[in-house]
């Protein structure tokens, strides 16, 4: 087996471990950003999740620039996620700035960040849409067929945890653990914004370095975000 299977083994396994009693959806979905990212060589994920009344949100992102696409595609209602979210099929473009007509907002946002091509992967499992994988590349030209199976596997192995881990709970629950989940988002966006101005570094390194405390302190991501908010835990960049 070669490393580079070895790491799929890995990635795999580490998204089936969804059945723990701590089980964190924000952190599950950062974990799928970073490794489809790692694993499909693009240069960045975004991840759209849909609420119980079918709407997206945007729950992950690998970089501070793919959050901002994101961001744009639900506001203007128009991309690859939100096609692949109500067809349940991929959606792959070889070359952005030839989808200005099909997508002029979200085209034009995209290729300004830089990301000249985008593959959308929906999060399916049988009828059921949960959202959609977004995958960026700097470079033009679409994915490979086995990159694409590999990149579907993933966003497949993910819904499936996701909806066993919902099939545990009361549908009550689920409906709060999700709007606790993109409330999350909300609190650790402020605290990445708290840190970025404080500490004078871009977006990307204040989640970073959020990330790193967490894991080096066993601690939630979200528990580290409220404390950044609140003013009672300062990190800095010594402490990376």
């Amino acid at each position: 087996m070669s490393a580079s299977d070895r790491r799929v083994r890995e990635v795999f396994i580490e998204l089936s471990d969804t059945l723990v009693d701590d089980f964190d959806i924000i952190e599950f979905l950062d974990r799928l950003a970073a490794r489809c990212s790692e694993l499909l060589g693009v240069s960045a994920c975004g991840i759209l999740l849909a609420d119980h009344h079918g709407v997206l949100s945007l729950v992950a992102a690998s970089s501070e620039q793919a959050r901002l696409v994101e961001l744009g595609q639900l506001q203007n209602l128009e991309g690859p996620c939100m096609d692949a979210f109500s067809t349940g099929r991929p959606v792959q473009v070889g070359d952005l700035r030839d989808a200005r007509t099909r997508w002029p907002r979200f085209a034009a946002t995209a290729v300004g960040a830089g990301y000249l091509s985008v593959q959308a992967l929906p999060m399916r499992l049988r009828d059921s849409v949960l959202g959609a994988v977004n995958l960026f590349s700097r470079s033009t030209g679409e994915l490979d067929a086995e990159t694409v199976r590999l990149g579907q596997a993933l966003a497949d192995a993910a819904t499936i945890g996701i909806v066993h881990q919902r099939a545990l709970a009361r549908k009550e629950v689920v409906t709060e653990q999700l709007q606790s989940a993109l409330n999350s988002r909300i609190l650790i966006e402020q605290a990445k914004g708290f840190l970025s101005h404080g500490l004078g570094v871009d977006v990307d390194e204040a989640f970073a370095m959020m990330r790193s405390y967490a894991r080096a302190h066993n601690r939630r991501l979200t528990e580290v975000a409220d404390e950044i908010v609140q003013g009672t835990l300062t990190l800095s960049r010594s402490r990376d």
